[in-house]
């Protein structure tokens, strides 16, 4: 594989993500915004550091993306008790806003959408498997 077809391959799995992830109530959020909302509602008072270092984005990112969730009233933003320097972000206790987040959903359907031939599924969601557990760093958090 070459540097193009690596390119092209990480656009096309970036696509399939965006199709992937839950709309998340009336207004259509940005795939990177709806990932951190399922990562705060997967490990909830984490600090935007963790976040940061469990989605890849950049701190900069995550922050806007915490401020603007926060402003739809999707996740709570408190100081961190230990170090008032931190914050520390959880999902809302009520879901107003309708962006309630409990996981990700699988990504069967886009990636059964994307395949020539429905049969190479399994293949494909093994394939994958095998390169995230190769190429993302394991969750800090344990």
């Amino acid at each position: 594989m070459n540097g193009l077809e690596l390119l092209v391959l990480g656009r096309t799995l970036i696509r399939l993500a965006g199709v992937a992830m839950p709309v998340l109530g009336s207004e259509a959020l940005p795939a990177s915004v709806r990932s951190v909302l399922i990562d705060v509602s997967r490990h909830p008072d984490s600090s935007v550091g963790e976040i940061t270092a469990r989605t890849g984005f950049p701190q900069s990112h995550v922050s806007a993306s915490i401020a603007r969730l926060e402003e739809h009233g999707a996740v709570v933003t408190t100081p961190d008790p230990r170090d008032r320097r931190r914050t520390l972000v959880r999902p809302a206790p009520d879901d107003r806003a309708g962006l309630l987040v409990i996981g990700a959903d699988p990504a069967d359907e886009a990636l059964l959408e994307a395949v020539d031939d429905p049969r190479a599924l399994p293949e494909v969601q093994a394939a994958l498997q095998t390169l995230y557990r190769h190429l993302v760093r394991a969750d800090p958090s344990g």
